[in-house]
C-alpha cells in the first residue's frame, strides 16, 4: 500500500493533477469573422447551428477582444499570453514580402524563447496537435506532440500550409488525432484554426446558392456561405468528441483571430479605400469589426452556461486554459482567468493594437506601431501613435485631423459618431490609461519574459 502511494505522489508531483481531474481540451479559432456573424450573436441571415449549441452550453463573453486586428500577432498572444509588444509579433511578415525567409527565423527564434501555454501542457503530459494556421515554423517548433505544417520556407511553408487543408479538405487529421488520445487514455489539446471563414471564398455550391439573392452582393454571399462552412466543420469536431465520448471531460474555447467585412460594404464610402480585398473598418483596424469577437468556454459539469457582459480578451487564453489544466500561471502574463468571476469584476477595460500589416523590426515593436486603443464600459478610445515618423508603414485607416476618436460602442456598435469633442473628460482619463498600460508592459516583473 505505501508503495501505491509512493507512485501515486511522484504522478501527481510530475504531471500536476491526475489524468482524471485534468480536462481535454479544444480551442476552435476561426479565422476573419466579424463580431456580429453568428446566429447566437444575433445576426438576421447567417445560420452557425452547431456554434449556437455551443453557446448554449457555453459561457459567452460577447464583448471579447484580440490583442491586435491581424491573425499573425493574435495567434502570438494566445500562445504566449503576452501582447505584441512584449512578445514581438507585430505583423505578418519582416520586410514585407522580400526578405522574409531569411529575416522571419530570428524573428521566430524570439518569439519562441517566451514561455509558451502549447510546452506547458506538452510538458504536463497531454498530447498536442496542430491543425489550421500556424506562423511560427513548424508543429514541432510550437511544441506540439503531433501536427500538420511543416514550416519548411523552400517548401512555402508560412502561415499554416499543408495544415490550412483542415476544413477544406475534411477533419480525417484531427479526428485520428482524438481517437488516437483516447487510446492512449491522455488528456489533449487541440489546435483546431482552419483557414474559414477566410479568403478564398470558395463555399460549397449548396451553401452558396442558399445565401445568394437579387438584393445581396456576391462577395457579401460568399462569405456568408464561408462561415456557415465552417461552422460545419466545427459540428464535425464537436461531434466526435461525443461519439468517443469524451465531450464530458473536455473544455472547449471558442474565439475569432480577428474580424472582416466584405469590400462592397463599405464602397460607397469615398474615404474608405479598400484593402487587401477586405473593407477598411475591418481586419487590420481598430474598430470594433477588427478586434471585436464572441468567446466562449464549454466545460460540461464545471461551467455553468450563461451569457456576460463582463471584457474577456485573448490575453487570458493562457492563464484561463493552464489553471484549468492544474498548471501553474506565470507571474509576468497580463490575463486572467476567464472562469474566475473575482477576477473578471476585477476589470473595468481592456487594451490593444494595431501595427502595419507587414515590416516588421526585430527588436523594436513600435517602429510599425498606428493605433492603440482602450474599452471601458460604453467607451471606446482610439489613439493614433505619432511615435515616431512612419510615412512607409502608411496607417490604412488614418484620420486627417484629431489624434484621437472617441465612440460610445454600446449606442453607436459600428462607430459612426466621433464624440470626442463632447466628452473631453472621458478623452483624457482613456488616454491617460492608455499611457500607464504601455508603461505597466515594461515594468522589470515583464519585461524580456
Amino acid at each position: 500500500m505505501k508503495q501505491l502511494f509512493f507512485f501515486l505522489a511522484i504522478a501527481v508531483f510530475s504531471f500536476g493533477p491526475l489524468k482524471a481531474d485534468r480536462p481535454n481540451i479544444v480551442l476552435i479559432l476561426s479565422d476573419d469573422q466579424a463580431w456580429s456573424d453568428y446566429g447566437f450573436m444575433g445576426h438576421a441571415d447567417i445560420e452557425t447551428p452547431n456554434l449556437d449549441r455551443l453557446a448554449k452550453q457555453s459561457l459567452v463573453f460577447e464583448r471579447g477582444y484580440v490583442s491586435a486586428p491581424l491573425c499573425r500577432p493574435s495567434l502570438a498572444t494566445l500562445v504566449t499570453g503576452l501582447y505584441p509588444q512584449q512578445h514581438g509579433i507585430t505583423g505578418n511578415d519582416v520586410d514585407g514580402y522580400n526578405q522574409r525567409a531569411a529575416l522571419d527565423k530570428p524573428l521566430r527564434d524570439s518569439f519562441h524563447k517566451h514561455s509558451s501555454i502549447i510546452r506547458e501542457l506538452t510538458a504536463a503530459g497531454y498530447l498536442t496537435h496542430q491543425s489550421g494556421k500556424w506562423w511560427e515554423g513548424s508543429w514541432e517548433d510550437g511544441g506540439f506532440t503531433d501536427g500538420m505544417t511543416h514550416g519548411d520556407p523552400k517548401r512555402g511553408g508560412r502561415h499554416g500550409d499543408a495544415g490550412l487543408a483542415i476544413g477544406r479538405k475534411g477533419m480525417k487529421p484531427v479526428t485520428d488525432f482524438v481517437d488516437h488520445a483516447v487510446e492512449e487514455q491522455k488528456p489533449f489539446f487541440l489546435w483546431y484554426a482552419p483557414f474559414l471563414p477566410h479568403t478564398p471564398h470558395t463555399p460549397p455550391q449548396r451553401l452558396l446558392d442558399k445565401y445568394s439573392a437579387p438584393d445581396r452582393a456576391e462577395d457579401v454571399a460568399r462569405y456568408y456561405a464561408m462561415c456557415e462552412w465552417f461552422d460545419e466543420t466545427c459540428g464535425q469536431l464537436l461531434g466526435h468528441l461525443e461519439e468517443k465520448n469524451v465531450a464530458e471531460n473536455t473544455l472547449v474555447f471558442y474565439v475569432c483571430d480577428n474580424g472582416w467585412a466584405a469590400p462592397s460594404t463599405n464602397a460607397d464610402d469615398p474615404n474608405q479605400e479598400l484593402w487587401k480585398g477586405y473593407a477598411q473598418r475591418s481586419k487590420s483596424s481598430p474598430y470594433e469589426n477588427g478586434i471585436r469577437t464572441p468567446v466562449m468556454i464549454s466545460w460540461p459539469g464545471k461551467v455553468a452556461p450563461q451569457r456576460s457582459a463582463d471584457f474577456a480578451h485573448t490575453i487570458d487564453f493562457y492563464p484561463t486554459v493552464a489553471k484549468a489544466a492544474g498548471l501553474e500561471v506565470p507571474s509576468h502574463l497580463p490575463g486572467l482567468d476567464l472562469l474566475s468571476a473575482d477576477a473578471r469584476a476585477g476589470r473595468d477595460r481592456v487594451f490593444g493594437v494595431t501595427h502595419s500589416t507587414h515590416n516588421m523590426t526585430l527588436g523594436d515593436p513600435d517602429d510599425t506601431l498606428q493605433y492603440l486603443w482602450c474599452v471601458e464600459d460604453q467607451w471606446k478610445l482610439i489613439v493614433r501613435y505619432d511615435g515616431k515618423d512612419t510615412t512607409k508603414y502608411k496607417a490604412l485607416h488614418v484620420w486627417d485631423k484629431e489624434p484621437v476618436r472617441l465612440y460610445n460602442v454600446k449606442s453607436d456598435p459600428n462607430e459612426q459618431n466621433d464624440v470626442a469633442e463632447k466628452h473631453p473628460e472621458v478623452v483624457a482619463r482613456l488616454k491617460q490609461s492608455i499611457e500607464d498600460w504601455r508603461a505597466d508592459l515594461w515594468t522589470p516583473s515583464r519585461k524580456n519574459q
